[in-house]
């Protein structure tokens, strides 16, 4: 049985808490919407970042302790302090495509960085229409040789959206330009490069190939061993829709995958510290001094 309560008019007083009530409601209303566009996982170690789409598939990227970003000229003036102090431990810049485009932000954002105490590593974006040789030498004319810097990047997709140049090539082609631009980048910069790569690019071009490199790799919908096939995986590029104090907008957000210990590991030897034992001796990582690290290499 239901009761019927029965009304009374109220006075101008009686009514405003009610209008108060509904004035909170609405504050609190607007707060959660604004904090929902840039949710991050309540696993997350850097609360102040965030993701103006977040999607569920890439959740266990925020439980990963070592998280960075990609910049280019599209982020526009960053503030590295603030990036920085919102716990970025590691930045890749776009500094060249293919054999003639230098990023217009790239020297701006490689002193800005090193200034600031992001780990950071230039990229080169591969142009499939221009011959390995010429990317090369644009490269090394352009990225300075820093041997405090992250080992550079090689990122290798295909060139869909270009107006001069979308055509794809044959494999054998790909991969020896992959082979040429990857010894001449280590030439230069005294570390061997990381390959970023995409979904597509990979399962045509990739699976099976340069296992001795370290990836990194994109996939934004999905856990990586659902989407890349036998891949192990150095770094994972898992939003591209990330909110990071210091650049305004959209950033693309990465992680490491391994601990604090390993990523230092990694930055002492160049190398990823799974594969340490291995290369090392070859001359490719360089050696690490065990004593400061809290850990084995195989933690």
């Amino acid at each position: 049985m239901t009761t019927r309560r029965r009304t009374t008019r109220r006075s101008k007083s009686q009514k405003l808490p009610r209008f108060l009530n509904w004035v909170r409601f609405g504050a609190v209303a607007s707060l959660s919407i604004g904090l929902a566009s840039c949710a991050v996982s309540p696993s997350s170690r850097y609360p102040t970042k965030g993701d103006a789409r977040p999607h569920a598939g890439v959740a266990t990227a925020h439980s990963l302790p070592i998280h960075g970003v990609d910049i280019s000229k599209w982020q526009g003036t960053v503030d590295w302090a603030a990036l920085r102090g919102a716990g970025t431990k590691f930045a890749f810049i776009k500094a060249t495509e293919g054999g003639d485009h230098l990023d217009d932000k790239f020297l701006e954002n490689w002193w800005g960085a090193k200034r600031a105490g992001v780990q950071r590593g230039a990229y080169h974006f591969v142009y499939w229409c221009r011959p390995a040789h010429e990317q090369a030498a644009w490269f090394k004319r352009n990225v300075p040789q820093d041997p405090e810097a992250l080992p550079p990047v090689l990122d290798v997709e295909w060139n869909g959206e270009s107006v001069n140049c979308p055509k794809k090539v044959p494999r054998e082609q790909a991969l020896s330009m992959i082979n040429v631009l990857l010894r001449e980048m280590e030439a230069h910069t005294g570390k061997r490069p990381i390959i970023y790569t995409d979904i597509t690019f990979h399962k045509e071009i990739l699976e099976g190939e340069f296992n001795d490199y370290p990836y990194w790799i994109r996939s934004t919908a999905a856990e990586p061993q659902e989407r890349y096939a036998d891949r192990r995986w150095t770094f994972w590029q898992f939003t591209t829709t990330g909110r990071v104090p210091g650049v305004a907008g959209n950033v693309d957000r990465n992680t490491f995958y391994g601990t604090d210990n390993q990523w230092n590991m990694f930055i002492a030897s160049a190398c990823d510290p799974r594969d340490h034992r291995r290369l090392q001796p070859l001359g490719i990582c360089r050696a690490i001094d065990k004593g400061t690290m809290t850990a084995t290499v195989d933690e």
